[in-house]
């Protein structure tokens, strides 16, 4: 499953605006001009965010855009379900019987990907703004990433890794004992 470009730059859009903001204003040409986005897509990124109650904008001299309300209280799935961004993994509807073959049956592996979509969706639940914002989320991507391309990752690999392995649950734990 591959997020589109609408969901990874909204949360990138985000990500700057709650870093660059201070309590004040931040303009949109700012933020494109920092994350190499488009001026008019993120125009019609904010409208979206804006009717979705994330951001609310300040118009005039220094105007701009601001978060509404802490980062800690919004979740990346807010932000992607607020751009009109569906979180599943299958072409299927979800939550309809009827599958995406041309005589409406399930594949063999929707339930598999249905299942992904949800897992993939719990995860952006479970991460808040302030998490992205503080590098609360690395995990065992990382490891992967720094492996030879020649070798293989192996599922061992990733499930001993559990010093670096930070899951949705764990940061719900930490963000409630912190």
């Amino acid at each position: 499953m591959k997020l589109s470009t609408k969901g990874r730059y909204a949360v990138m859009a985000m990500v700057d605006l709650a870093s660059h903001s201070d309590g004040r204003p931040v303009a949109l040409a700012d933020i494109a001009e920092r994350q190499e986005i488009s001026l008019s897509y993120l125009e019609q990124l904010f409208a979206k965010l804006r009717r979705g109650g994330l951001v609310r904008s300040v118009r005039g001299p220094g105007g701009g855009y601001l978060l509404s309300r802490e980062t800690g209280d919004m979740r990346i799935s807010d932000i992607i379900l607020a751009v009109d961004e569906p979180i599943r993994a299958t072409r299927c509807s979800p939550g309809v019987a009827r599958g995406c073959h041309s005589d409406k049956s399930r594949c063999l592996t929707h339930d598999l990907w249905e299942e992904l979509g949800n897992q993939i969706y719990l995860y952006l639940t479970a991460v808040t703004l302030a998490d992205v914002c503080e590098r609360r989320v690395l995990g065992s991507s990382r490891m992967l990433f720094t492996m030879g391309r020649s070798e293989t990752p192996r599922a061992e690999a990733v499930t001993t890794r559990t010093d670096v392995a930070v899951t949705g649950t764990e940061l719900a734990a930490a963000r409630q004992a912190g």
